[in-house]
């Protein structure tokens, strides 16, 4: 070989080299650019994406609060993981119509502030008391919880039984599944932040239906730069994070007939393997009232596949407490 000759495989490095490089550039300059266009973008979020309720000041931060109808005694719909006040949308309008009814958003989540993340059911159980009484919405509450929103609303049963004219759980985490959270744990970490990347440089807002969940609401729809934004996507990686942690406070609230006779639906989907059916079965014997009952739908997310089977839970708790 002679002085001045380029091996060919040199060139090939150089070249890979070359294109590595502009396409690292080019990706940074479309992340400045989807950055930049997100930052302008949410500047109008106030106007075009209004807060259907209200925000309660819960000590240095604000939680947004949605309540309609009237009556007594107060529903309060507690959403699951990575979701939001927007996920009741359904069930609250129609139950509205005879009943005092609350959805609300945890601290980091859609409308609400950020808040301390510590991201724990006795966290959101507490802020969740905070907010109903700074609010002014007069207690007890049938407390109406959702997956990991049943978390919340056990510990609130627990601490504050008073306050709680029953309880309706739909599908909800099971506490003693460590493992299970455990190995979940850092992908769903991955995931959130994944999500909550693609939010703030703008893809959510350019390609919604790309990344709003097929359960996704009407509203949630509608609101969907707000509702699953980055924001969102931060508070539900440090639930996912603290679940381990949740689960243990869930766990301590358990012992025969914890709840006594408080009106109790467990709402459980269908096709499920025998050991979730018998703890939710378990779950609803900690009440001398408790009742279980299987949806015909296999979706985690009940109340939006059988809503009127929902409907007929939360109406059937309520009513159980008047005649108590």
């Amino acid at each position: 070989m002679t002085h001045g000759t380029t091996r060919p495989g040199g060139r090939l490095r150089r070249r890979l080299r070359r294109v590595a490089v502009w396409g690292a550039g080019l990706l940074v300059l479309a992340a400045a650019a989807g950055f930049g266009y997100e930052t302008i973008a949410r500047q109008s979020d106030a106007e075009h994406h209004k807060a259907p309720g209200r925000l309660v000041d819960v000590g240095g931060h604000r939680l947004h609060l949605h309540c309609t109808g009237a009556g007594a005694p107060t529903v309060v719909l507690e959403a699951g993981l990575a979701e939001s006040s927007a996920s009741w949308e359904v069930i609250q309008r129609r139950l509205s119509a005879g009943n005092r009814v609350c959805s609300y958003d945890r601290a980091g989540y859609a409308w609400s502030d950020d808040g301390p993340s510590q991201g724990t059911a006795e966290h959101a159980a507490g802020e969740l008391r905070t907010m109903l009484t700074a609010g002014g919405e007069v207690g007890p509450y049938v407390l109406v919880g959702h997956s990991y929103g049943g978390n919340a609303i056990r510990v609130f049963a627990d601490r504050w039984r008073n306050l709680t004219a029953g309880l309706v759980l739909i599908d909800v985490t099971d506490e003693t599944a460590v493992e299970a959270l455990q190995i979940s744990r850092p992908l769903m970490a991955v995931h959130f932040t994944a999500y909550q990347v693609a939010a703030r440089l703008g893809l959510l807002r350019l390609m919604g239906d790309a990344f709003v969940p097929a359960e996704a609401t009407a509203a949630a729809r509608r609101h969907a730069v707000v509702v699953y934004g980055s924001g969102s996507m931060a508070a539900a990686r440090a639930e996912a994070w603290a679940g381990v942690d949740s689960a243990a406070q869930v766990r301590a609230t358990v012992r025969p007939r914890a709840w006594g006779d408080l009106p109790v639906v467990v709402i459980s989907a269908a096709g499920q393997p025998a050991a979730v059916t018998e703890q939710a079965r378990a779950l609803a014997a900690l009440s001398a009232r408790g009742r279980l009952v299987v949806a015909t739908t296999q979706d985690h997310y009940v109340q939006h596949a059988q809503p009127d089977l929902v409907l007929d839970a939360i109406r059937e708790v309520a009513s159980a407490h008047g005649r108590r």
